[in-house]
């Protein structure tokens, strides 16, 4: 039998990648991307905005060194990926796990929006949790 474990999602950054250095000084870049989905209330007719954080994690070095450089808070990201759940053992000794979405050779992350003169981010930094949507008018690539 075949099986496929691939996921894509759209969405904006909460936050500038973070870049850490494990014990075997190899980097890792975490990413956390931000969702939306609306939908009309039954008993209210009101629509409902839900956002899902989705945990996006990659350990090859060359997109570590990008992500590090132009991965900011607010920008509009698109991620190709695998999904893995990771199990460990707290401080309490309690049992935790995640699911994230692992970029591993193959993968991919895009950013969906141009860059200034400057190298920023065409978007203003975002204060709340919602972050305004980009201009996707200009110079689409395909």
């Amino acid at each position: 039998m075949y099986s496929i474990n691939s996921v894509t999602i759209v969405g904006h950054l909460g936050a500038d990648a973070d870049i850490r250095t494990m014990q075997n000084n190899q980097q890792a870049a975490t990413l956390s991307i931000a969702t939306d989905h609306s939908y009309k209330d039954k008993n209210t007719g009101e629509w409902i905005k839900r956002t899902e954080w989705h945990r996006v994690v990659t350990f090859q070095q060359g997109l570590v060194s990008v992500l590090e450089k132009h991965a900011r808070k607010g920008r509009l990201t698109a991620v190709q990926g695998m999904l893995r759940t990771r199990k460990w053992t707290d401080q309490n000794n309690v049992e935790r796990y995640t699911t994230e979405i692992l970029v591993t050779p193959g993968c991919q992350i895009q950013f969906l929006e141009k860059l200034d003169d400057r190298g920023e981010d065409d978007m203003p930094p975002s204060g709340g949790q919602d972050v305004p949507p980009a201009d996707l008018d200009d110079e689409i690539p395909f």
